[in-house]
C-alpha cells in the first residue's frame, strides 16, 4: 500500500469526485471516496492565479494497493485530459 498526493487544477472539485465514482469509487464521506484497493480523500486548495485568470484547485490524497497505481492513474488521467483550442 502506498500514498500518493496529487493536485489536479482546471477541474470542478464536484467533478473530480463524480470522475472517481465513474471508476468504481463510492462516495462514503463528503471528500473521501473509496474503491477496490484504494481511497482518496480530496480536499480544496487555494485557486492558483496567473495574472488575472484564477483557477480552483483540488488535492487528492491516494492510498493505493501497489499494483493498482499504473491502471487507477491511466484511468484518471484520462478522465482529466483536457485539449487545448
Amino acid at each position: 500500500m502506498q500514498t500518493i498526493s496529487r493536485e489536479i487544477r482546471g477541474i470542478p472539485h464536484f467533478l473530480v469526485i463524480e470522475y472517481l465514482q465513474e471508476m468504481g469509487g463510492k462516495l462514503v464521506e463528503e471528500d473521501l471516496v473509496e474503491g477496490a484497493g484504494w481511497r482518496v480523500w480530496l480536499s480544496r486548495m487555494e485557486p492558483y492565479r496567473l495574472g488575472s485568470l484564477v483557477v480552483g484547485q483540488t488535492r487528492l490524497e491516494i492510498q493505493i494497493e501497489d499494483e493498482l497505481v499504473d491502471d487507477f492513474f491511466d484511468r484518471l488521467n484520462k478522465k482529466t485530459l483536457r485539449a487545448g483550442a
